[in-house]
């Protein structure tokens, strides 16, 4: 790109799509990867925020773009790869981040209103890859982040744990069928992630994970370098929780 600065490094170059990319843990993602030197395209409908980032990360080593996307609509999804294709001619990396959660009781939660979680989070995620997938080429990687609700839950968790089981799932199927373009498909469950107000959290918030402390979106954004590293193509369909061992612990009523 004109202007740019020469790149060196695994990463450097490398055009990147981030959904969700504007706040939270897609913010913290996009971060990372602008400081290993790839072009980050940061998709987000909320445009105030996703403009805020691209300042933020202006002078860092990569390059940074926003692109208002609403994922819940295929169009906008369809949209979005295709302006990332002319803009950069290429897609390498994608990071289907972008996520919404509704915790209601069971018996007051509509039909619509789990059909508007599932189609944020899980069906995003399957006309994102598929369609980024047709653009990529061999060591391409899919990252799609999930969550430990895929497997464990609360009261009132229906449709978020049906979206992050599904990714999940997806995940591994999606492996399958592009293991013959030579693209790696992985998912990432974060477990308590703290995008905010890290300070205000009590030391029980912490010292009930074995790592002795609440996640932060640093801690997703690291996994997510390891798995697009073009050294790693042997991990494929893999789901890596990161949750402080949360899921491990064995846990009995006093």
């Amino acid at each position: 790109m004109k202007g740019m600065k020469e790149m060196t490094g695994s990463l450097a170059g490398k055009v990147v799509i981030i959904t969700g990319g504007a706040n939270g843990i897609g913010r913290g993602i996009a971060k990372a990867f602008v400081e290993k030197q790839a072009i980050v395209c940061i998709a987000d409908k909320d445009e105030k925020m996703g403009e805020e980032v691209v300042l933020e990360l202006e002078g860092l080593s990569g390059k940074a773009a926003f692109y208002k996307t609403d994922v819940r609509e295929e169009e906008e999804i369809l949209n979005l790869v295709e302006c990332v294709v002319n803009d950069f001619g290429k897609i390498n990396i994608l990071i289907n981040n972008a996520g919404v959660s509704r915790f209601k009781p069971l018996f007051e939660l509509t039909t619509a209103e789990w059909e508007d979680v599932v189609f944020t989070n899980l069906r995003s995620v399957f006309i994102g890859s598929r369609e980024a997938a047709r653009r990529m080429e061999a060591g391409g990687r899919i990252i799609n982040i999930a969550s430990t609700r895929a497997t464990m839950s609360e009261p009132n968790s229906e449709a978020y744990a049906s979206s992050k089981g599904g990714i999940v799932a997806l995940t591994h199927a999606l492996a399958a069928s592009l293991q013959e373009k030579g693209i790696a498909v992985n998912s990432i469950s974060p477990g308590w992630i703290q995008t905010e107000d890290y300070d205000e959290l009590r030391e029980k918030d912490h010292l009930q994970h074995w790592s002795n402390r609440v996640g932060k979106p640093e801690d997703i954004a690291k996994a997510c370098l390891y798995l697009a590293d073009p050294d790693n193509e042997f991990i494929n369909g893999q789901d890596l929780v990161i949750d402080g061992g949360m899921t491990r612990k064995m846990i009995y009523e006093e």
